[in-house]
């Protein structure tokens, strides 16, 4: 294979194209992967046709989740065979990222194209491997290491604002084990960044513009990290700190898992204003049985006593999670449970799956899988159940007055849309030039009504509805 892609002399930079699957995290690391590529010329846009450097950052959680990668291997691979053939420059493509990590070996027998391999822990080490396939024919690199030094150490600060809410990771890996789950294996074991670090990075994304930030983890609020003395900060220590941050308005953070949520970091919902009232609280399965079997650590009670605790910290608190349906095992008698937990607990927004065996996960071995007919007719039961909940939370906020942070333009000219404490996505319709001076901007808004997937309202200026 060969490479003929001119590095750039300073007169015109390279262009990258990220492609982003699956979580959050996965958003940030794309966002500092173009930090890092900054820092050897390549500017990003927004199409993979003029780009000299594809990524494709990889999630490996969901069934067929690296079938898509191929397929979107090969179609990148014939629009690289069609530039070549028209005389245009080459493109590298690489494959980051947790399918990236599983299925590195594989990538490269399946999908010769592909130039780089690097995953989720080494990707600060990505402009070294590029500079290296361009001084270099019929290379290919490949980097799925746990390095022992901290990839953030390694990240260069950001290269561009990321707008008025931003994604901030702080911890990564996860100990748990769920025996569904591949991210102890793709990421690796617990890991929580210096307190000092992400204070470092929070005040830099305040001095950019950002309002609002979420803290990111596999298991965010296992968090445990050095703090500026040398001993150790829960989330909630964390967090306290970052709401003193001038500029930072707004807190959130995700993904949590029950057995985590301590007494210090509840408080912080009661006393720490900036933490918004929004928290995302991956149950799985309301069934103790299946519970046990999917080695969460936890009881249905144990939930309930979580989520009464929260809620007395602060009642206006709004909850998600996430549900798996079809686990190996679960009967009717299961699944009831979990519809019962669901009607109990009442839940603002909710994120449900049909179970998915994983390679090399334990759940994928068992003997007792559930037929995929029963698995889509109780998905399609839980997932109306939870769209109704999800539709009357949205629809009691009718009349009410409620902050929304502005952070993008609306589909539609003089529409703009923001985020209300309970993270729905609220569209408001205001003057054309007026759109854009709003941007990143916290307001008062009166919600008409509510929809489905959000709000709408109108702006609320000196005390008029607008």
């Amino acid at each position: 294979m060969q490479t003929h892609i001119e590095k750039s002399n300073g007169k015109k930079p390279m262009k990258l194209f990220i492609k982003t699957y699956g979580c959050q995290m996965n958003v940030y690391d794309s966002a500092r992967m173009a930090d890092v590529l900054a820092t050897i010329g390549f500017g990003s846009t927004a199409t993979p046709e003029d780009a000299d450097l594809v990524v494709l950052n990889t999630c490996h959680i969901r069934e067929k989740a690296a079938e898509k990668v191929y397929s979107e291997l090969g179609r990148l691979k014939v629009l690289r065979d069609q530039r070549k053939a028209a005389g245009g420059n080459d493109m590298l493509i690489a494959v980051a990222g947790c399918v990236a990590q599983a299925e590195g070996q594989e990538i490269q027998r399946r999908a010769p194209a592909v130039d780089i391999v690097v995953g989720p822990q080494a990707y600060h080490r990505l402009s070294g491997m590029v500079n290296r396939l361009l001084q270099s024919r019929g290379h290919r690199e490949t980097d799925t290491d746990f390095p022992p030094e901290s990839k953030f150490d390694a990240l260069p600060e950001e290269s561009a604002p990321q707008g008025p809410a931003a994604f901030l990771t702080i911890q990564e890996g996860c100990d748990k084990f769920c025996t569904f789950c591949v991210v102890p294996y793709t990421r690796g074991a617990e890991f929580s960044r210096p307190a000092h670090d992400v204070i470092a990075e929070a005040k830099r994304l305040s001095a950019q513009g950002t309002r609002e930030i979420t803290l990111l983890g596999q298991n965010v609020n296992a968090y445990h990290g050095r703090s500026p003395d040398g001993g150790t900060w829960s989330l909630a220590n964390l967090i306290q700190e970052l709401s003193e941050i001038d500029g930072i308005d707004r807190i959130r953070f995700t993904t949590s898992h029950p057995r985590d949520m301590s007494e210090d970091l509840i408080k912080a919902f009661a006393d720490v204003p900036a933490l918004m009232p929004y928290l995302h609280l991956p149950v799985q399965s309301g069934a103790d049985r299946i519970l046990k079997k999917m080695n969460r650590g936890h009881t249905r009670q144990f939930y309930f006593d979580i989520v009464q605790q929260l809620r007395s910290a602060r009642a206006d608190l709004a909850l998600s999670s996430d549900f798996i349906v079809g686990f190996p095992g679960e009967n009717d008698e299961d699944f009831e449970a979990t519809m019962d937990l669901v009607r109990t607990v009442g839940f603002a927004q909710a994120y449900s799956f049909k179970y998915s065996p994983r390679p090399g996960t334990p759940a994928a071995t068992q003997d007792d899988q559930v037929p995929e007919t029963v698995k889509s007719e109780r998905l399609a039961h839980l997932q109306d159940v939870l769209n109704q909940q999800q539709l009357a939370f949205n629809t009691e906020m009718s009349g009410s007055e409620i902050d929304v942070l502005f952070d993008r333009e609306g589909r539609k000219p003089g529409q703009i849309v923001g985020r209300s404490p309970w993270l729905q996505a609220t569209h408001v319709n205001v003057e054309n030039a007026e759109a854009k001076s709003l941007l990143g901007e916290i307001h008062r808004v009166r919600i008409s009504r509510g929809a489905p997937n959000g709000l709408i309202g109108s702006l609320i200026l000196d005390g008029e509805v607008a």
